[in-house]
This record gives structure tokens, sequence and C-alpha cells, in this order.
């Protein structure tokens, strides 16, 4: 059964329209003035509240400012009774957060009608339940349990993960090892978009999009992965607000890595690029995000296809590089002397 409160200080009305609502089947609470009315929506939480304007002590606007103070009654519906029907009125009423407005005298239909449709109106907002915005960690938590649906599958240095064009059965996790995105030029040489390292997800843009794949993917080392079909992906999603969130979020990331490689190889001279393109590895390779030096593993191809250059070009950047002791050779690996001079370079 709903609550009804009335705040009315013509007796008639008052008791006619208590009478009226009573053989509806609502139960009614009825107060002469404002002040007494609004102890009683405090105390009752009525489901909706009808309420004269002009009365003595405490006017209906008196009353509708009082209870929006108050969380507990804030969001009633609330609906105004008043024998003035001047657009004035009614306008204030409404900017004030008043639902719905009854000009005196209204007949029972009026009345009930104008209830029926605010009840119904609140019950539908407040099956609405607001989206839970999960933290950073229940988001990572939710990934963790993410990767437990799928199958571990080991690759060789090297080898093709999926290329352009194909369909996305899968969303990928590095378990272990490193994996590269790259794109063809039309000229056939490649141009690397993204380095993918334990931890990261990828593959998931063109199963979102329901789309083939724009790019391809190699591992650039030993590698293994996690594959998680899309269905158990979908579904997950679908279940899990938090897991769809993160998703969101890398995909806002990507965008913002994609945007700024594009503007590094429209205005960074070729030194500026490799510098760039160093940092971003050494980023992937790094175990701890404080170091300023590291140890990376990456050939003159990838590294070539990652600035967008030229092979001869990054030998002879990498060569101008060591002679500033910014780096050195360890073989066929690269050691970083410091990150953040190659971060400075400049133009």
């Amino acid at each position: 059964m709903k609550n009804v409160l009335i705040i009315e200080d013509n007796d008639d009305i008052r008791e006619s329209t208590v009478e009226i609502l009573e053989l509806a089947g609502y139960r009614v609470f009825s107060a002469t003035e404002g002040r007494s009315g609004v102890e009683l929506a405090l105390k009752n939480k009525p489901d909706i509240i009808l309420c004269d304007i002009m009365m003595p002590n405490l006017d209906g606007y008196g009353v509708l400012f009082l209870l929006g103070k108050h969380q507990e009654t804030a969001s009633i519906p609330f609906i105004f009774l008043t024998a003035k029907a001047e657009r004035a009125d009614m306008r204030k009423a409404m900017e004030m957060g008043a639902d719905d407005y009854l000009t005196k005298p209204f007949d029972d239909v009026e009345l009930l009608n104008a209830i029926e449709t605010r009840l119904r109106k609140k019950e539908i907002t407040d099956k609405r339940k607001p989206l839970h915005i999960a933290s950073e960690e229940d988001q990572n938590h939710l990934l963790n349990d993410l990767h437990l649906k799928g199958r571990a599958k080991n690759y060789k240095k090297k080898q093709s993960i999926y290329e352009e064009g194909d369909k996305p059965l899968y969303i990928y996790k590095v378990k272990s090892g490193k994996v590269r995105s790259y794109l063809f030029y039309h000229d056939g040489r490649e141009l690397s978009t993204n380095i993918f390292t334990t931890g990261d997800y990828f593959g998931y843009e063109a199963l979102l999009a329901h789309e083939k794949y724009s790019d391809n993917t190699q591992t650039i080392e030993e590698t293994e992965l996690c594959l998680i079909n899309k269905d158990v992906f979908f579904e997950l999603l679908y279940q899990n607000p938090a897991i769809a969130q993160k998703f969101i979020g890398l995909l806002s990331e990507n965008i913002r890595e994609k945007e700024e490689q594009l503007l590094r190889l429209a205005y960074h001279t070729v030194r500026k690029r490799v510098a760039d393109a160093l940092v971003v590895v050494s980023k992937k390779f790094l175990g701890d995000q404080n170091a300023d030096e590291c140890v990376i593993r990456i050939s003159r191809d990838d590294l070539a296809a990652l600035a967008g250059t030229a092979n001869e070009t990054i030998s002879r950047t990498l060569a101008d590089f060591k002679e500033e002791k910014l780096l050195s050779k360890e073989g066929n690996a690269i050691r970083i002397h410091s990150i953040s001079k190659l971060s400075t370079i400049k133009q």
C-alpha cells in the first residue's frame, strides 16, 4: 500500500481528497499547514506528497525547499495543489523541482491519474540503478579472473598470431614474452603500432567493433599467451560492468597512444623518433618503472618499424647515441644508459 501525504489548509478540500485516496486504496496522512507537513514527511517518508501553495506560516514553496534539504525526502514526488493558475506560479513550482501541478478545483480522475503517473515514473527511476564505478583494484581483480577462462598457448619467436583481415575469435593476454602489432605501408614496409608485454591484453578492438583485424601481430621472442574465446569474453563483459569499464579505459589509452605516435611520425625528426621508440621499448622491458637504465632486446627491423624509418637510418642513429654515451651494445641486446636523457632529446 502506497502512502500519501496531503498538506492543505482548506478543511473541505483536504478531507474530500483524503476520502478519495483512501477509497482508491492509499494510506493517507494529512497536515493543515506547512510546518507540521514537513514534520510528517520526515517522520513517515510518504511515497508522494500533495501540497497547497498558499498557506500561512510556511507556504508550499517553503515546504518543497525544506524537504529538498533532507536526503530521505528530496526524491519524493511532489505535486502542488493551488487555486491559482497563473503561468508565473506554474513556472516557479517547476523550477523549484515540483513534479506536477494541479489547479483547484480538480476532479477525482485528474487527481488519481496525476498520483499514479508520478508513482509509476518513480518506480521506473528506482529500478534504473546507477552504474557502479569499480575501483582500479576491483577491475584488475576481475581481469585476473578473466584469463582463468582461457587456454594457454606457446608461440615461437617471430611467429604470427593473427593477420590483417582475419576474423577475431579470441582476445589475448600475454602471460610471458612480448608481442608487437604492426601495419604495412603500400610499398611493403612495416610500421609497428604497439608492443605488448606480460599482463597486457590485445586483439579486443576488432572483437568489440565486430570487425576483422585491421593490423597484424607477431611475437618478438618466445611467448606464452592466454586465449579467451570471444563468446566467453562477451558473456563476462555483460555480466560484469567493471570489466567493461576496464576495457573502455584500455581502448581510450590505445587511442591516445596512437595519436601520440601519429604526431611523432608527422612532426619529429628521425633522431627524435628513434629516441622515442627506444624509450617506448625500454618502458615495456622495465621491471622497475622507476629505473633509468635497462637492457632491451629488439631487432633493427622491429625498431625501424616502430620509428617509421629505414634500417640504415636506425644503424646510423644508434651509432650516434653510442658515441653520446646514451647506450651501448651487449651482444644482441642494447643497454640504455639513461631513459630520461633519451626522453629529452631535442628535435
